[in-house]
């Protein structure tokens, strides 16, 4: 059995691919008005709201509610996954728990839009998944959903983790303006980007002399790869530009496409700045517009639509040798190997996937991040089973067994686990995703509901090796020992009137940014205007829009230190 990686499912072009801006903007752009419950906790009393709590509850402990109950989540439904509700996922929940969870269905498409309606009219269920930090900003001020900072004290796992994992300060990040938070992230023993780029390293080799470090060694690469093969545009993207500019923006000292968020990062004195102001952000689009000019990375790849089953064709190009590096995850270089296998045949390439080269800021990627969490949904603060709740989520998302469990099945039904740790699945049993026996009976995933998105929020660096290749295994001992982390960018948590004002502003800068960075690099807009283009932010509203950010970061920094 090999071993593959994380995100939805397991982060191939399939899955991944349309939560792009949704997941990691760090500023909703939503405002809500629901009832429920103040969420301020309050009128919360835990002696009589302890009805099928565990009283002797600890961490690495299985819970199981002393008595039936039901605990309804908010389910999104990927297009090339149907959940069923035959799954065995959900029976054998119950089975360990007591708990019963009751699905309401959101559509992956508009996941965000309709997750936003139902929280605002009080219809969401208690359990709200899939949730990225800064997403429970605009459901704060009417209480809407639980301050989890609150309640943390009841969930053992969690703690436990976080103080082993040495994320406290990381979570000190995420309280919003009123020093709480009201997400739990999804916590991982080792952080290292999903997505950089997928190489054929095999022609890599053979005629540029190796894999390549740095963004101008891809450059030449790339010229070289070129040459060999006219016909080809040898690099592509494959989500609409904003993957490769989220992992190459790090390099350049900036931060784009999926990464963008709000668009806030530390300036060279004690504010803020708009990343898209930057010489570095200026540099970015300058160095992928050259690639443009020169034929050398992909047009189409671009611009073609992303609906979360992958775009552009970038996967029959590779097949086709008409592009050698794209970007992508551990599952998009199994899907290009799978690929490669009709067209040139298997054992005649080798396909893996490289740390993000470093730029001009130097060998640096992203932050240390969380993956996504969960908001409760403040009707749970009125149940009888709030205490049960907590102690039902915290073993869910943070207890080892539960997310062995998420990923994997039954122990000694579906899997096997050896005393070093190796994990293998039984042979009648497959993971077709990350080509784990492919062929047998009854998928994991698609047959019996294991390695879905539940199963990727929380995972120790053993449990995230246990499923990935060996090439991926070792992308993450790459990251780890050539590429340094950036400092997270400072916290400036806006409270509800600021923030539905810098809402107003905030869309149609983004907008602005995108359409003009896009046309910038596809050679549509002439890079004299770039000063220009930042009149046009100015006039969008940015000096106010930053102004409302950084007198946001100095009352945090006043409040918390």
């Amino acid at each position: 059995m090999s071993m593959p990686r994380p995100f939805p499912f397991t982060t191939t072009r399939r899955s991944f691919v349309g939560l792009s801006a949704a997941a990691f903007s760090t500023v909703a752009l939503a405002s809500c008005s629901s009832g429920g419950a103040s969420g301020s906790g309050e009128d919360v009393d835990l002696e009589t709201q302890n009805v099928g709590a565990m009283e002797d509850y600890a961490a690495d402990t299985q819970f199981t509610a002393t008595e039936p109950m039901e605990v309804g989540i908010l389910w999104t439904d990927w297009p090339d996954v149907p959940v069923e509700d035959t799954w065995r996922i959900f029976e054998h929940i119950k089975e360990l728990t007591n708990v019963e969870l009751t699905l309401t269905h959101i559509p992956f498409s508009d996941h965000t839009e309709k997750r936003s309606l139902l929280i605002s009219a009080g219809d969401a269920p208690t359990l709200i998944p899939l949730v990225y930090t800064g997403e429970d900003s605009p459901f704060v001020s009417s209480g809407a959903v639980v301050p989890m900072s609150d309640y943390v004290e009841h969930m053992p796992n969690f703690q436990k983790y976080v103080e082993e994992w040495e994320l406290g300060e990381m979570i000190d990040n995420i309280k919003q303006a009123d020093g709480k938070y009201y997400m739990l992230p999804g916590l991982q023993e080792v952080s290292v980007p999903v997505f950089s780029l997928v190489v054929r390293k095999d022609v890599f080799d053979d005629v540029a002399g190796g894999v390549p470090t740095t963004w101008e060694e891809l450059h030449d690469a790339l010229l070289l790869i070129k040459e060999e093969y006219p016909d080809s545009t040898p690099l592509a993207d494959g989500f609409e530009a904003q993957s490769m500019l989220n992992y190459a923006a790090h390099g350049f000292g900036t931060i784009a496409g999926w990464g963008f968020g709000d668009g806030r990062i530390d300036g060279d004195g004690d504010e803020l700045v708009y990343a898209a102001t930057t010489d570095g952000y200026k540099q970015l689009v300058e160095y992928f517009r050259t690639l443009v000019e020169e034929g050398l990375l992909d047009r189409e790849s671009l611009t073609a639509s992303n609906d979360g089953s992958g775009a552009a064709g970038v996967d029959e190009k590779f097949a086709n040798e008409l592009c050698f590096a794209a970007s992508g995850s551990s599952g998009t270089a199994i899907e290009f190997a799978q690929a490669l296998n009709e067209t040139v045949g298997e054992g005649n390439f080798e396909v893996t996937l490289i740390p993000p080269p470093a730029g001009i800021a130097g060998e640096v990627v992203e932050p240390r991040n969380f993956w996504h969490g969960f908001m409760l949904s403040s009707s749970i603060l009125e149940s009888e089973n709030f205490l049960a709740t907590l102690q039902f989520v915290d073993w869910l998302y943070f207890n080892p067994e539960a997310r062995e469990m998420l990923r994997w099945g039954e122990r000694d039904v579906n899997y096997t686990k050896a005393e070093d740790g190796t994990i293998e699945l039984m042979d009648e049993f497959s993971l077709d995703d990350m080509s784990i026996n492919s062929g047998a009976e009854t998928d994991i995933k698609i047959d019996l509901g294991f390695s879905t998105f539940p199963s990727e929020s929380t995972e120790s660096r053993a449990l995230k090796e246990s499923y990935n290749t060996p090439a991926f295994v070792q992308y993450i001992d790459d990251v780890l020992t050539t590429r340094t982390p950036r400092d997270p960018i400072p916290p400036a948590p806006l409270d509800q009137t600021e923030l539905e004002q810098a809402s107003l502003m905030a869309t149609p800068l983004k907008d602005a940014v995108d359409t003009a960075t896009l046309q910038f690099i596809m050679g549509e807009r002439d890079m004299e205007e770039w000063d220009a283009f930042l009149g046009e932010l100015d006039a969008a509203g940015l000096p106010r829009y930053m102004e409302l950010i950084n007198g946001a970061r100095q009352r945090f920094v006043e409040a918390n230190g």
